[in-house]
């Protein structure tokens, strides 16, 4: 295998001219890169830039984990943050941590041995590790929260207002009349599941109808939604509107509806939460709330690229429009 040293002999140029060629090409006179790029396509030769990465301290890749890289949302959000990355010649690296620790910290010693120059990461929890990491470095360390905003973490983020977001729509179903609401939520450990519920249960205290909500937890699967919807419908008195704190778990809870031989809306009306691609295609289609999720991705970029170019001086969280829209699954409760 041919050496920067044989290119360098076999164009008559020093090995630093060889790697300028390669490292910064418009510091090198036209006649001289020609000779160079010549000798490199006469002897095969490969430029070796694991090594020019470890000059520059620099791998311009980013590490983006998912807690769940099945679920429809994160692909929009990672759509997002590959269209910003390529934009800004960087390479996107994908971890999915399955909401396990153990992955976690995985993915987080990939960053602390310098295999990527920044984290991404799409959960609600940060490893000790890197926890350390920001209390050291504060808003100069390279990581950047999306979606799951959480204070404490002490890192800038791209979200959504999660509790407006809920407030409106159970604004919309009691303004359909209807007063028993069931609620499907996420884990409640999760900062956007437990912001989704204190908007939930704020309308209903202004409503006078805190007492007939009946609030179930689920994981924000598509099982979780048939399984913890069939219970609130099971319930001696259903509830005749049920809100999803998921589009996939909305997805379950139309399942759970048929299997009892009910109709949506007609007898239960349904809400989600997302609005991904298949939302508008179920049936009947289903009223969410629509979250800008490939501009998450981008935002989420854009956070840690001004971290990597030193132009983060503070924390920057940034809250994104969200938007409900009304379809076919929600009506008038039955008289």
């Amino acid at each position: 295998m041919a050496t920067i040293q044989d290119v360098a002999r076999d164009a008559g140029v020093s090995t630093a001219t060889v790697s300028r060629v390669f490292s910064a090409p418009e510091l090198v006179l036209e006649p001289t890169r020609n000779k160079v790029m010549e000798a490199v396509i006469r002897l095969g030769y490969e430029p070796n830039f694991a090594a020019k990465s470890l000059r520059t301290l620099r791998t311009e890749k980013i590490l983006v984990t998912v807690p769940d890289i099945s679920n429809p949302f994160f692909s929009q959000v990672i759509r997002g943050v590959e269209e910003a990355a390529h934009a800004a010649g960087y390479s996107v690296l994908l971890g999915d941590t399955r909401h396990e620790e153990a992955r976690e910290e995985q993915y987080a010693a990939m960053l602390r041995r310098k295999e990527a120059d920044g984290l991404i990461f799409l959960g609600h929890r940060l490893p000790d590790t890197l926890a350390e990491m920001v209390a050291a470095r504060g808003p100069k360390t390279p990581i950047v929260n999306g979606c799951e905003f959480r204070p404490d973490l002490a890192v800038s983020s791209a979200h959504i207002d999660n509790e407006r977001a809920a407030t409106e729509v159970m604004e919309h179903l009691y303004g359909l009349g209807h007063g028993r609401i069931g609620v499907v939520t996420g884990p409640l450990a999760s900062p956007i599941s437990s912001d989704r519920l204190t908007g939930v249960r704020a309308a209903a205290e202004r409503h006078g109808q805190a007492g007939a909500l009946r609030i179930v937890t689920g994981d924000f699967s598509i099982e979780s939604g048939v399984r913890q919807t069939g219970a609130l419908l099971d319930a001696p008195d259903r509830p005749t509107a049920v809100f999803c704190f998921s589009d996939e778990m909305a997805m379950g809870a139309l399942e759970a509806i048929r299997q009892r031989g009910l109709r949506c809306p007609q007898d239960v009306s349904l809400v989600g939460f997302d609005d991904i691609r298949f939302a508008q295609y179920l049936h009947p289609q289903l009223t969410t709330v629509s979250q800008p999720m490939e501009q998450i991705g981008h935002e989420v970029v854009r956070l840690l690229l001004d971290i990597l170019g030193d132009r983060a001086i503070a924390l920057e969280n940034v809250t994104l429009p969200h938007r409900l829209v009304v379809r076919s699954s929600t009506a008038p409760p039955p008289t």
